[in-house]
């Protein structure tokens, strides 16, 4: 007990002298006893559980805390870990002595975190602050994550792999109703945003102790004239590089809304990336022609486990309101992406899984999002990305009965999209995909391969579809003769339309194999389809029995041993 009391004299006294001393009171964190005794101080109080402990403390830690945030402008000393420490101090013990520690996380977010994401050192003290006060974080501070994300995503992009572990765990506590959105293209632009970063500090010096809110201010045209000089030239300003620089500056915008955009602290909601920007288009320039920077691979690599733990936050937390808001957008940016092949090809087969995810769980999505995905069919000749996702979106539309059974209106136009998609693959000899390849042969291959596969998810649609909504069966079968009596030259597509023709003559087993995987309500069961909870003693499969002269299903239940041979 003495030992601690001449401990805790000790410390408390350490605080009293230093802050009574002009040349450190201005700066704390230039003298390391001040964060040690903060520390010690802290896990004393913490040990002891003492109020009255407590409330003596405070006032030195609430005025170092002050002058350490007014002197970070004029400082050279790193004050993130010892603001941390006292943080630490207000989150545990606010309401003993009734301070509010989201006005001091606030300012430590807007004032310092700003200033040393770039250090590694602070980068990981803050991660390991916030999942250590994760749950103090969600209930008492629930849109404190939300709102700094853009900060925190400007953190993992700048150190990169190394803190990726202790990141993702934090990284749900991010996502809130305000914050869903507009952190979708934030997250798949990391690799834009790494880039953004690498030229600002080339512009303008060391990320670290700059508060890049204040770059952006008055390094904007400058930085956006070194990004399209180097781009588009192969020289940047300092280079002298002849009038190209000159010529380029006349056509900037002071404030360009890739910058605005990318490297803001805080969100202000969901805003178009203006990827026809020049800035956009410099740094995509950059990033193709150029080599990539160790930071820039990282980034690569993360950015796709990033968006797996988002999509799952957003599967199993997010309302679905805000899901069917997210789709549109999603759909935009399949197409959208850093020219990267491996990394375009990771990022676009998640959000095609995930958009199917969305639908398998609401199918009514379509239904409330006809317009977009037919306006995404009206695209598949465009490129191959757009392709694909129009393959998904007819997988879609067909599986889901365009909605489901009591959407009939959606249902009807999503079949006259996809009839159009059709007949105009059948007048057309090619998609009109544009291949950079010098092999025609090989181009010519791909071209008849991709028009065969859309003809066949399309074909397919519209029977699905015309089984959901027997009101469209006649149009089906007019389609779907068209392309059994046009004999295209890939034999799958017209052999495909005819068996399904044949399948459409008979209602009952055109149900059970196109019908719908999923029962129109809770207590039926589609025909073709199991109850696998009652798999042991029933069979409630009617394929059999159509086949067998149409019968219908037995009256009585079914037992599996009656039709499995015994052993």
């Amino acid at each position: 007990m003495a030992d601690r009391d001449r401990d805790w004299d000790f410390h408390l006294r350490t605080l009293s002298n230093i802050a009574r001393d002009s040349n450190v009171a201005n700066d704390p964190a230039s003298d390391p006893n001040v964060l040690l005794s903060v520390r010690r101080l802290y896990e004393l109080c913490k040990a002891e559980n003492s109020e009255d402990l407590v409330a003596r403390v405070y006032p030195q830690f609430n005025k170092i805390f002050q002058r350490s945030v007014s002197s970070l402008s004029q400082s050279r000393t790193s004050n993130g870990l010892l603001l941390l420490a006292i943080l630490q101090f207000f989150i545990d013990f606010g309401e003993v002595v009734l301070h509010d520690a989201d006005s001091s996380l606030k300012t430590f977010f807007r004032s310092c975190l700003s200033r040393e994401f770039a250090d590694p050192i602070v980068a990981e003290a803050v991660l390991e602050f916030l999942n250590t006060n994760q749950n103090k974080f969600l209930t008492s501070f629930p849109t404190l994550l939300p709102q700094f994300y853009p900060l925190l995503l400007k953190l993992i992009a700048w150190n990169g792999e190394k803190l990726e572990k202790p990141f993702l765990r934090i990284f749900p506590a991010l996502i809130s109703p305000g914050s869903f959105l507009p952190m979708f293209p934030s997250v798949i632009d990391f690799p834009i945003l790494v880039v953004a970063l690498e030229r600002v500090e080339r512009s303008s010096g060391s990320l670290v102790g700059n508060n890049i809110a204040s770059i952006q201010k008055s390094k904007v045209p400058e930085m956006l004239l070194a990004l399209m000089d180097e781009a588009y030239t192969g020289s940047t300003i300092g280079d002298g590089g002849g009038d190209s620089g000159t010529e380029a500056s006349s056509t900037i915008d002071v404030a360009d809304p890739l910058f605005l955009e990318l490297l803001k602290d805080e969100n202000d909601g969901l805003s178009e990336r203006h990827w026809n920007s020049p800035g956009m288009t410099a740094v995509i320039q950059i990033a193709i022609n150029t080599a990539q920077s160790d930071r820039l691979k990282q980034m690569l690599n993360v950015t796709p486990r990033i968006l797996d733990v988002y999509f799952s936050v957003a599967l199993q937390d997010v309302n679905n309101s805000l899901i069917c808001a997210l789709i549109p957008l999603l759909m935009s940016r399949n197409s959208t992406l850093l020219p990267d092949k491996a990394f375009s090809y990771k990022v676009r087969k998640r959000l095609l899984e995930f958009m199917l995810a969305a639908f398998q769980r609401s199918p009514d999505f379509i239904a409330l999002l006809k317009k977009p995905i037919i306006n995404r069919l009206g695209e598949a000749y465009d490129n191959p990305a757009k392709t694909e996702l129009a393959l998904k979106l007819c997988w879609a539309i067909g599986e889901h009965g365009g909605g489901g059974r009591s959407h009939k209106d959606a249902a009807r136009e999503l079949f006259e999209s996809l009839e159009l998609l059709l007949y105009e693959n059948l007048l057309s000899s090619r998609l009109g995909l544009r291949q950079d390849s010098g092999d025609n042969s090989s181009g010519e291959s791909f071209r008849k391969s991709s028009q065969s596969r859309l003809l066949c998810f399309v074909i397919t649609a519209i029977a699905k579809l015309a089984t959901y909504h027997r009101e469209l069966l006649p149009r089906a079968r007019v389609s779907l003769g068209k392309v059994a009596r046009s004999r295209t030259s890939d034999a799958r597509v017209w052999t495909r339309a005819h068996d399904y023709l044949g399948l459409l003559s008979d209602t009952g087993i055109s149900l059970s194999i196109l019908g719908p995987s999923k029962p129109a309500s809770k207590e039926a069961h589609n025909p073709g389809t199991v109850n696998w909870s009652q798999g042991g003693t029933k069979m409630v499969a009617h394929i059999p029995f159509y086949i067998l002269h149409e019968q219908g299903p037995p009256f009585h239940d079914f037992s599996f041993s009656d039709i499995l041979p015994r052993r």
